[in-house]
């Protein structure tokens, strides 16, 4: 089975509520959606969020990106994913999301060529995974608010924003910490928007209250590594590398470095499934834990990831897999169903995608 067309897509869904963080606000999910045809009749599915407060990337580079990529893959055979995996990183350099959408795509298409499920095609075992969702940065009221119907809808881990003015940061987590009695574990990400310094000071303040959070997410700027491994020395809480780490050489940079207990693995960041699976593979091998994350995705790129994290349980220990639970709906047909924590991956070939909802056509030049 060869590839024959590639299409762009835009898909667009509301969020319940506004995404704040310390570094940007989003109303609704704009994503770039491609869908990779063949001479067979399947269809491959992938997605990709502009985040370029975080990938550098918007829609037009996107949709620039995989108008370079597609021409690579055109009468490519489905069967060799170590090579479909080639071309697509071998067509440029950075621009992970347009990549890893172009290898969602290929990689759906590779697990349905064998009629496997994709996470039993990555070695995977158990299809079910449970996930926290994010509380963003807003009035204390709204996110103790937010908190609470969060944990009515059966969640038990929520990941909390901080970062912006630290003193309201601290009492945000000690309001939502009293308001829950222990009924979820809270996860802090500061999205890069503390110092080092500023780190510790909160996060003093909050132990010293009794307050011990899961973990603390990049408290501090992607390159600041010296800072990440301070907070890290300095703190009883396991913090977590997010920004800091986009590749293989960057995980174990961290790790070289003990400047994080924990790494955050992004589809987006890492460009794909094959670069997952690697920074995962050698965190394991250094003993070190990772959390399966996504940007704002539906569940096209998210259900390839929960497939990832699925296949890697035993050093992806946390899920932070929430894009299509923030949604107002599902645009997505098939596939892995997404029932606020829990995430089931049923027994179908690929992503199990059928249809896709409310897809708008895009042009894409091609080049070579």
């Amino acid at each position: 089975m060869k590839i024959t067309e590639v299409r762009l897509w835009m898909l667009r869904v509301p969020l319940r509520t506004p995404f704040r963080t310390a570094l940007r606000v989003v109303e609704q999910i704009e994503d770039i959606v491609i869908s990779v045809h063949t001479n067979g009749d399947a269809i491959g599915y992938g997605e990709a969020p502009p985040t370029a407060a975080i990938t550098g990337e918007t829609h037009a580079s996107i949709i620039e990106a995989i108008g370079l990529i597609a021409p690579r893959l055109i009468g490519a055979s489905v069967d060799d994913a170590v090579n479909l995996s080639g071309l697509i990183q071998g067509a440029m350099a950075n621009n992970g999301s347009a990549k890893a959408a172009v290898e969602i795509a290929v990689y759906d298409l590779f697990a349905q060529r064998q009629a496997l499920p994709l996470y039993r095609v990555l070695g995977g075992e158990q299809p079910l995974l449970t996930t926290d969702i994010t509380i963003s940065i807003d009035a204390i009221d709204k996110m103790v608010a937010d908190s609470l119907d969060a944990v009515r809808r059966g969640f038990t881990a929520l990941k909390i924003k901080v970062g912006k003015q630290i003193d309201e940061d601290i009492e945000r987590v000690k309001a939502i910490h009293a308001a829950l009695r222990g009924r979820a574990v809270l996860r802090l990400d500061a999205n890069q928007g503390w110092t080092a310094q500023q780190a510790v000071t909160a996060m003093h303040a909050l132990e010293q209250a009794g307050i011990v959070p899961d973990l603390l997410e990049q408290p501090v700027p992607a390159q600041d590594l010296e800072g990440l491994q301070f907070v890290t020395e300095q703190i009883t809480s396991p913090v977590m590398a997010d920004e800091s780490v986009f590749d293989v050489a960057q995980a174990l940079e961290v790790i070289r470095r003990r400047a994080a207990d924990i790494l955050s693995i992004k589809l987006m960041k890492c460009g794909g499934i094959a670069n997952a699976l690697r920074i995962a593979d050698v965190a394991a091998e250094h003993g070190i834990e990772c959390m399966m994350s996504c940007m704002l995705e539906s569940s096209i790129s998210v259900a390839a990831a929960a497939h990832v994290a699925a296949a890697r349980r035993h050093v992806i220990t946390r899920i932070d897999l929430d894009g299509p639970s923030l949604c107002t709906f599902n645009p997505v047909d098939g596939g892995v169903v997404f029932d606020d924590a829990q995430i089931f991956i049923p027994d179908v070939p690929g992503l199990g995608i059928r249809t896709v909802r409310g897809l708008e056509p895009i042009a894409m030049s091609r080049r070579k």
